[in-house]
């Protein structure tokens, strides 16, 4: 028998994990209000306390030379382009320094499906940034992980310890898109598949790397894709509880192979209040205002959001799209305590930073 709209957010309230058909009836639930507070009630059980955190961090984007030439992409260049670049060690090091000052504690790198780069330089990158600084290495996500063992003729499993051995602490989500591989076959066929994703994350929980998950929706996938998307993170989180959070955010088209409009403020708090009340096993839900823009990053904190993510010092894939937000520190904060909750500054485990001065999160 299948429930009502309403009877599903009932379930949910209740704690009852929602099947796939029950939640693909969600994104038919017209009243974005109601949606939201049931959003925000499963919230408020992950996290009782009025908390919502952030993290202070820059997105090193250190080639953007990739063979994949993702449709959505606005990024990638070929080998041979007049911009293509690889940052030097010392360019990388000076980003490092200047994350350093302003007070971060992670940095996230990411990059292209470099065809020429080998396994032995991104360890040395790793290795590099670990003799000389104390910083959390949040880097390669699944793609790039599958792409250096396509390269060296090996092993997922080699690459990641290797990586693991040269100081690689934990792994971003990206890549996954929409883990539907006939939409994976649209926009990027020359990525990783779905399983490829699903599998190299699961190889790097076994191995006690914690990762996050994303999902980027708005392009050529249906309402029904994006609930198999959280299907599949929802059973690998089951299998291994290795996620630490999960991050939707939306395609942004300027610059792209793909003549669409972006979704705006009322898809995306639609899709957001349904991962978080789908997503019944994964704490942490983080708000993408990077792609939407300040005040629907604040909306989303009561659409099931308790995470407004990085203050993105430096951020270069989406700008290439065509989309540019900025905040500061101090901007965050105000903007989360405008929204009722507390601040706090946290770790890529979602724990709260100690600082100097021995305060938590100032």
């Amino acid at each position: 028998m299948t429930l009502s709209p309403d009877r599903i957010l009932e379930k949910a309230l209740d704690g009852e994990r929602l099947s796939v058909d029950e939640g693909d009836a969600l994104f038919r639930v017209d009243d974005l209000a109601k949606l939201g507070s049931v959003a925000e009630a499963v919230r408020q059980k992950h996290h009782p306390n009025p908390i919502v955190t952030y993290v202070v961090d820059r997105n090193i984007n250190y080639t953007n030379v990739c063979v994949s030439r993702c449709l959505f992409c606005a990024f990638h260049r070929d080998l041979d382009a007049p911009d293509a670049y690889v940052l030097s060690r010392e360019e990388l090091f000076q980003k490092i320094e200047e994350l350093l000052s302003v007070g971060g504690t992670q940095v996230l790198m990411q990059g292209g499906l470099h065809p020429e780069l080998r396994l032995d330089y991104y360890c040395e990158m790793v290795h590099g940034i670990k003799e000389r600084y104390a910083i959390h290495v949040h880097a390669f996500s699944p793609p790039e992980i599958v792409h250096f063992a396509r390269l060296e003729g090996t092993t997922i499993g080699e690459v990641l310890h290797r990586l693991q051995e040269a100081g690689l602490d934990t792994i971003p989500g990206g890549g996954a898109e929409i883990l539907v591989q006939s939409v994976r076959d649209r926009i990027s066929p020359r990525k990783c598949t779905a399983e490829q994703w699903i599998s190299m994350m699961r190889q790097a929980h076994s191995m006690g790397i914690r990762t996050t998950a994303t999902m980027m929706f708005g392009h050529v996938e249906t309402c029904a894709d994006r609930i198999e998307h959280l299907r599949k993170v929802r059973e690998l989180q089951d299998e291994t509880g290795g996620f630490t959070a999960f991050i939707p955010w939306t395609f942004q088209p300027g610059n792209t192979g793909l003549p669409l409009r972006s979704v705006g403020g009322h898809e995306y708090l639609k899709t957001l209040a349904i991962c978080r009340i789908f997503l019944d096993n994964l704490s942490n839900i983080q708000a993408s205002w990077v792609t939407q823009g300040a005040k629907v990053g604040q909306v989303a904190l009561r659409f099931g959001a308790n995470d407004l993510g990085s203050t993105m010092i430096e951020e270069n894939v989406v700008r290439a799209a065509g989309t540019q937000f900025s905040m500061t520190v101090a901007e965050m904060r105000r903007l989360i305590g405008d929204a009722g909750f507390e601040p706090v500054q946290r770790d890529c485990y979602y724990e709260p930073v100690v600082t100097r001065s021995g305060s938590v999160g100032c």
